[in-house]
């Protein structure tokens, strides 16, 4: 590439960045919407065969649905579709003020059950495989345990935490509330009706705070990779589209996950009702990430301890971010692809 070409390319996608419209579009997978209900809109990623087993992708709260889709060289969905499967996404939508009262039991008894209901009808009855990305694993777990009729053939968790123990930072927050026993965080969630997406956003970048200090340099270093910067843009993107929590579901993580650490002892409280990872049943796949500072890999590990009902569980490692292990094609893509085939 000649100078002049090089210049012109780092002054086209500079004013791209900043005054333009971006590197590059976004390049969803082709899908159909079967339902849309709120809070738990289903699609069906098109392109597979009529008799391809189910996936369905269930993503965590606090982070945008397309966290399977990120671009096509990031997406598990396409890559579901490719390997001869049929990848379908329950997207819980934007969450407000007025969703304050929905709880872990949303999900758990409602949400998740019946969006596996309508894809196992979809595919003629036949049971379905769960892949859970952070927390979406956990809620997939725990759907599973909590009705163990549902027609779940597998349940694959990534990066899910399986024990606040392991946690970055939670030891330090168990000993701010001994002072009133958990009660002010409690009360100010209760207030404002959850987390809402600009603090969830500000948290998910401050744990990566050398990311946005190194970004500047960064963007100036790579002003003529146009591929680099994109892969820069889909990052920005989603931690852009990061929504928040309802305040009851928030309350009840802050007070049974990490005050209590109820999964890490492998069962949930929910009210006067007890939910054990135990009586989970099905083959369990779980990925964990050694430099993942969001979900450290002992704490998705800790599910081989807790998972003692399941037929086999099986856990793998991959190097990334907490994102970054979801769209790991040779690792994490290439776990579930033997895991499913294993299974089949």
């Amino acid at each position: 590439m000649s100078l002049a070409d090089t210049v012109t390319l780092a002054a086209r996608n500079a004013w791209a960045l900043t005054f333009g419209d971006g590197i590059a579009a976004p390049e969803p997978t082709p899908s159909t919407v079967l339902s849309d209900a709120p809070h738990r809109e289903l699609r069906r990623y098109d392109g597979a065969s009529p008799d391809a087993p189910a996936v369905l992708l269930v993503p965590p709260l606090a982070a945008p649905a397309f966290c399977f889709d990120l671009r096509p060289d990031q997406s598990l969905a396409r890559f579901l579709v490719d390997s001869g499967r049929a990848p379908y996404l329950v997207d819980y939508g934007d969450i407000t003020f007025e969703d304050r009262r929905m709880g872990f039991e949303d999900w758990i008894d409602d949400i998740l059950p019946e969006a596996v209901r309508q894809v196992s009808a979809d595919r003629g009855g036949r049971p379905v495989d769960l892949v859970g990305w952070s927390l979406g694993g956990v809620l997939a777990l725990l759907t599973a345990a909590a009705d163990q009729a549902l027609p779940i053939r597998s349940v694959t968790a990534v990066g899910a935490p399986l024990s606040y123990d392991h946690m970055l930072g939670v030891r330090e927050l168990r000993a701010l509330a001994r002072i009133d026993g958990g009660r002010t965080a409690t009360t100010a969630i209760r207030a404002v009706g959850g987390v809402s997406a600009r603090l969830t956003r500000v948290a998910y970048r401050a744990t990566a705070w050398d990311r946005e200090i190194k970004r500047p340099y960064f963007i100036a270093s790579n002003l003529t990779d146009t591929a680099t910067l994109a892969r820069m843009e889909t990052i920005d993107r989603f931690q852009n589209s990061l929504p928040g929590y309802p305040g009851r579901f928030y309350n009840q993580l802050w007070g049974r996950f990490m005050l209590n650490n109820d999964i890490g002892k492998g069962v949930v409280h929910l009210g006067a009702r007890e939910i054990a990872l135990a009586d989970v049943t099905a083959p369990v796949l779980l990925v964990g990430g050694p430099t993942d500072v969001i979900t450290p890999a002992a704490a998705v590990e800790h599910g081989l301890r807790t998972l003692t009902g399941s037929s086999q569980v099986r856990y793998e490692t991959s190097a990334g971010s907490h994102l970054g292990i979801l769209t790991a094609r040779d690792t994490t893509w290439t776990y579930l692809d033997k895991f499913l085939r294993d299974l089949a």
